[in-house]
């Protein structure tokens, strides 16, 4: 399969992550193409027969970070929609249920701090393995995990409601 091909096949990834990331589909499309606008640029860097997926990712969450840098996109500003699919075994919600967890996981998701909120996103919505994590994000897996952990509890008690932040429970 050519490159160009292979690049496009990562795109749905890419957009999915990068709406997670800037909560706000424009500038998710902005960043998707300013990702690889870089990849191209970069492509001699690029090892064949290395994780193109992973490279991929990593040079997002460096685009990301430049750009937040630069006052692009404030990280206490984020304000991302969160989606879910069907749980197995689970009977579906009612449509107003499910739009105010939604709400709900989306506010937590906002609340959380932004190097727990990435990983929690890798893992969780795109499922890369810990290991891939911390080659993206340039830090120990440890760490990843340790990042994972603390996201989950935190999430979990923002979804439960604590500490008066006026999120609610939906059963």
């Amino acid at each position: 399969m050519e490159l160009g091909a292979r690049l496009a096949e990562h795109i749905p990834r890419l957009r999915r992550y990068a709406r997670a990331l800037t909560g706000d589909a424009a500038r998710a499309d902005d960043l998707v193409q300013d990702t690889l606008e870089r990849a191209l640029r970069k492509l001699a860097l690029w090892r064949p027969g290395s994780d193109l997926r992973a490279w991929l990712f990593t040079l997002m969450h460096n685009v990301y970070m430049n750009q937040v840098a630069a006052g692009r996109y404030p990280l206490e500003e984020w304000n991302g929609e969160a989606s879910e699919g069907p749980q197995p075994g689970i009977p579906p919600a009612s449509p107003q249920e499910e739009a105010l967890r939604l709400r709900d996981l989306a506010r937590g998701l906002a609340r959380l701090p932004p190097e727990q909120r990435e990983v929690l996103l890798l893992v969780g919505l795109e499922g890369l393995r810990y290991e891939e994590v911390a080659k993206i994000l340039g830090i120990p897996t440890g760490t990843v995990m340790s990042r994972l952990s603390r996201a989950r509890q935190r999430l979990q008690s923002l979804m439960e409601g604590e500490r008066g932040l006026n999120l609610r429970r939906v059963k």
